[in-house]
C-alpha cells in the first residue's frame, strides 16, 4: 500500500521500530496526527492462539468515545414496550426479521431473547457477515432485555480475534485527553489477558500497536504495560 506525503513525513518524526509505554505511545499516536477529523485511536494485538482457540468477548471501557449505539431488539410482541422503555431504538419480531431479510441494518448492535433465535438464526447471510448476529457469549442473547440495552448504550464493546489471531478494536479519539485514552487501552489489555485460554503455550500476547486511522502504527511495550501500569 503506498501512502501520501504526510504520512511519510510522520514517520521520520519517531522510531517505528521502538517499543514505547502505553501512556507515551498513546502521546505519540496524537502528535503524528495530520488530518482534519477527528480520528478513531485504534489498537491492533496479534495473540498467540493455536487452530481451536478463540477470544470472543464484551467490555465497558471506563472512558466513552462513541455515540449512542443504536439498539435492535428482536423480542414478542408483548416485550416490545420492555424494550423501547430500557432505551432500545426498535424492538420487535416479525416486522424487523422481514426487514433485516431485506438487507435493512440501520442499527449498530442487536439484541434477542432466547425464543427469538429460532427466527433470527436464519438471518445469518446479513447478521453474520456484518458482526451483527446476537450471541449469548457476548450477552446479548439474553432475557434480561433491560440489563443488556443499558449496558450496550453505556458503550460495551465487542472484540474478538480474528482468523489470524488478530484482535482490532476502537479505544479513543484523537481528540481525547491521552491519559483517558491510556486508561482505556490498558483496562482492554488486562481484560485480553484474563481471557488467555486454559490450555495457551507460550507468550499469548506477541504483540501490540497504536494507530489512529490513518496514521502510522506505534509499538507498545505490553509486557511493562501489564507490570508497571495495570498494577
Amino acid at each position: 500500500m503506498k501512502h501520501g506525503k504526510k504520512y511519510q513525513d510522520s514517520l521520520k518524526k519517531y522510531d517505528a521500530s521502538k517499543k514505547y509505554s502505553v501512556a507515551d505511545a498513546c502521546k505519540l499516536v496524537k502528535d503524528l496526527h495530520y488530518v482534519k477529523f477527528d480520528e478513531t485511536v485504534e489498537l491492533s494485538i496479534s495473540l498467540h492462539l493455536d487452530k481451536n482457540q478463540t477470544v470472543r468477548d464484551t467490555l465497558v471501557f471506563p472512558h466513552q468515545f462513541s455515540g449512542e449505539k443504536r439498539v435492535l431488539v428482536f423480542c414478542k410482541d408483548d416485550r416490545v414496550q420492555e424494550a423501547k422503555d430500557a432505551g432500545a431504538l426498535y424492538a420487535g419480531s416479525t416486522e424487523f426479521i422481514e426487514k433485516v431479510k431485506g438487507g435493512w441494518t440501520d442499527f449498530d448492535v442487536a439484541v434477542a431473547t432466547p425464543d427469538m433465535m429460532k427466527d433470527v438464526g436464519r438471518l445469518g447471510m446479513v447478521l453474520g457477515r456484518k458482526g451483527l448476529m446476537p450471541n449469548p457469549k457476548t450477552g446479548t442473547v439474553t432475557n434480561d432485555i433491560a440489563k443488556a440495552v443499558a449496558e450496550l448504550k453505556k458503550g460495551r464493546t465487542e472484540y474478538r480475534a480474528d482468523k489470524g489471531g488478530v484482535v482490532h478494536i476502537a479505544v479513543g479519539k484523537i481528540s481525547m485527553d491521552t491519559e483517558k485514552t491510556a486508561e482505556n487501552v490498558n483496562t482492554f489489555l488486562t481484560e485480553l489477558d484474563r481471557k488467555k485460554p486454559a490450555t495457551a503455550k507460550g507468550d499469548f500476547i506477541r504483540s501490540v500497536s497504536l494507530s489512529s486511522s490513518m496514521g502510522p502504527g506505534v509499538w507498545i511495550d505490553h509486557k511493562d504495560a501489564d507490570t508497571k501500569e495495570n498494577a
